[in-house]
């Protein structure tokens, strides 16, 4: 309570009609025309309503629990960034947080987190489709590997775990530490799985952190933002065949898909820098469920969120393609390719990723000649990756040959080969023997 310059006394309140408003006591029309000691009663109990109504209004709330660094205004301008793809604004930011908090772990997350995912979607690796039908780190992409580059990611991944270490000597129960060094070693897995193709290593370092992400929410389980490692493990590990479920569970290894995705439900909803990330986990594994209509909610709301991002709107016309919808799909790429038109609404569109979502499309719906052009968009884009062009090539190439143009499919199967062998390759050398008959 307090008072106003006439002396009438006033509230600042959470409740009713003057949520965080100022009230002036003598405008309450049942306080109005009574006598003072009335006036004053009914102020009393206005102001044990103040006190005791925000109490009984948010018992039931649960306080979600994060690195008090995660909250700064600082790194949530620099997260607005990284989710709309501008990976070098994201980094600059990142980078004075570090220098600023050059003790956190968490701030050494953010750089090794953004130039991570930065590389990831320069080698075209963060489009879904791979990983929604091949499987997570089995899909037949190949990737070159960077060696300094790689050296550049172990660096700053040791980085962050041995300033979590150094704190978790002082305090082994450190909420904090423990969650960085386990997103550290979760982000590192990454990495090793889908670029180096270190599928045995990336699961001892993936098993580490899903252990330091277990630990907690076990000692905090409001720390929610920690949900979204063990969520996808208990996916991943609850989706391995019965056999090798078996195998893994005699080794201590144990999921549940149903768990995994509760977990990652309510972290997309409460997460606090991993909210997105666990929207996103969901839709895939959604999608990869056949639960289109599903998945597609949770993508769309990524989508509202931030209406910039290149991939949230490539994934809209993906899962409608998945689904059979191959009109509306064709409809989303090329509304997609149309915005893309407009300059400045998305900061880092790579294009071929949509253009090869139409033309899979459109091979789908029989029509070669626009399957073919599509394909040829593919190859013409400035960040288009190898793998992807031998890809975008032979199916140029494979159109071509339905539609008769043979020396335009014999061009296109010589481009792949010019790119070096590969399982596209191959392909390419039998229809140059024989085309291509469908």
């Amino acid at each position: 309570m307090r008072g106003t310059a006439t002396g009438i006394p006033t509230l600042r309140g959470s409740f009713g009609p003057f949520q965080g408003e100022q009230v002036n006591l003598r405008n309450v029309p049942h306080l109005r025309g009574r006598s003072a000691g009335m006036r004053w009663r009914s102020c009393l109990l206005a102001l044990m309503i103040a006190v005791v109504g925000p109490m009984t209004m948010h018992a039931g709330e649960r306080v979600i629990h994060t690195n008090p660094l995660n909250r700064k205004p600082e790194v949530r301008a620099a997260y607005e960034r990284f989710y709309t793809l501008d990976y070098d604004g994201a980094l600059n930011r990142f980078q004075k947080v570090e220098q600023a908090h050059p003790d956190d772990p968490m701030a050494a997350d953010y750089v090794l987190e953004t130039i991570l995912f930065h590389e990831l979607y320069n080698l075209d690796l963060l489009d879904t489709t791979l990983y929604a039908h091949d499987g997570f780190l089995t899909g037949k992409h190949q990737v070159v590997e960077d060696k300094a580059f790689s050296a550049h990611i172990e660096e700053l991944s040791d980085k962050a775990i041995q300033l979590a270490e150094k704190r978790l000597r002082k305090n082994p129960k450190d909420v904090d530490a423990l969650y960085a060094r386990g997103w550290s070693k979760s982000l590192r897995a990454t990495y090793m799985g889908l670029v180096q193709r270190s599928f045995i290593s990336a699961l001892r370092l993936a098993l580490r952190a899903r252990d330091d992400n277990d630990r907690v929410l076990e000692l905090d389980p409001d720390y929610v933002d920690a949900e979204l490692v063990v969520g996808v493990h208990q996916y991943v590990v609850g989706s391995l065949p019965l056999a090798i479920k078996g195998v893994a569970g005699l080794a201590g290894i144990h999921g549940n898909k149903d768990k995994g995705l509760a977990m990652l439900r309510h972290d997309g909803e409460h997460g606090v820098t991993t909210s997105v990330e666990a929207r996103t986990a969901l839709a895939l594994f959604l999608r990869r469920e056949a639960k289109y209509g599903a998945a597609a909610e949770w993508n769309d709301s990524l989508k509202r969120q931030y209406p910039h991002n290149f991939l949230f709107w490539l994934e809209s016309a993906n899962l409608q393609k998945d689904a059979g919808n191959a009109e509306q799909a064709i409809v989303l790429y090329r509304a997609l390719l149309d915005q893309s038109q407009h300059t400045g609404y998305f900061t880092n569109a790579h294009l071929q990723l949509a253009w090869y979502g139409l033309a899979d499309t459109l091979r789908g719906q029989r029509d070669a000649a626009g399957a073919a052009d599509a394909f040829e968009h593919v190859s013409a884009q400035p960040t288009v990756s190898p793998d992807l062009k031998r890809r975008a090539q032979l199916g140029a190439g494979m159109e071509y040959d339905l539609l008769g143009k043979r020396n335009q499919a014999e061009a296109a199967y010589r481009d792949v080969l010019a790119l070096g062998d590969s399982e596209q390759a191959s392909d390419a050398r039998r229809y140059l023997k024989v085309p291509y008959k469908g």
